[in-house]
């Protein structure tokens, strides 16, 4: 059963009990990387290993829409807040099947540094105390996971840039 979650802000990726931020360097220029974030939803799981399916779920009250669906059973209905291109793509999860959890923004930052870009993604969240000691446990694991999906995606956006 999906679980409702509260409809955070962009702001929350300031002030949320649980914030934990991963960030790397890429030879992708800021704008590829914004397309494969924002544009490309559906190439997700190509090069983020978590992630099993990604694609567009319509316009909600609030905006466009998406549905991820994750290795292990996660489920989420999110909202994206922010699309900024070649800056920031940012989603609300509305819905999900993981117990906890009360709130989860995901930002992605993109910065231009000379030969490419910096990917920093903050995962921010509220949630049962359980939930929360469980992320905070799990942060090398979740900082792992993001760095190898940004690996991928660089290797991925070089292939496709030659």
């Amino acid at each position: 059963m999906a679980r409702h979650l509260l409809p955070v802000g962009l702001d929350f990726v300031e002030t949320a009990p649980l914030r934990l931020v991963f960030a790397r360097e890429v030879s992708a220029p800021p704008g590829a990387v914004y397309r494969a974030l924002a544009d490309d939803v559906e190439g997700w799981p190509q090069w983020f290993s978590a992630v099993t399916l990604a694609r567009p779920a319509g316009t909600g009250p609030d905006g466009p829409r998406r549905e991820v669906r994750l290795r292990g059973g996660g489920r989420f209905l999110e909202t994206i807040v922010a699309a900024v291109p070649g800056e920031v793509y940012a989603y609300r999860v509305d819905e999900a099947n993981a117990p906890g959890v009360r709130a989860l923004l995901e930002e992605w930052r993109i910065t231009p540094v000379p030969g490419g870009a910096r990917v920093q993604w903050t995962f921010a969240a509220d949630g049962a105390a359980l939930f929360l000691a469980g992320m905070r446990a799990g942060r090398s694991g979740l900082g792992r996971a993001f760095r190898d999906a940004v690996g991928n995606l660089e290797r991925r956006l070089s292939t496709a840039a030659a």
